[in-house]
């Protein structure tokens, strides 16, 4: 996970991820509850949701952190080394 230091601070997207994934995870093992599934399974069916659920979350946050960073932008603009794109 390379991120840059200005955006790795904020825990909000990752504590989004665990509570999304928590709640499926939850939901899963619940509706699993109303049929006739031994406990043993319906917790590693919310096992598994919860670490597919998180797992895709996760990289999803990861890849839009990276590519919405604007601080590398910022840095260039204060060194003065922004590139112009010829027209």
């Amino acid at each position: 996970m390379k991120l840059c230091p200005k955006c790795n601070r904020s825990p909000l997207p990752f504590v989004m991820v665990l509570l999304i994934s928590s709640v499926l995870a939850f939901i899963t093992w619940l509706v699993l509850g109303l049929s006739q599934v031994e406990p043993t399974i319906r917790v590693a069916a919310g096992a598994a949701v919860f670490l597919a659920v998180g797992g895709t979350l996760l990289h999803y946050v990861i890849s839009c952190l990276k590519r919405h960073c604007r601080h590398d932008r910022e840095r260039e603009r204060i060194h003065g080394q922004t590139f112009s794109r010829p027209a």
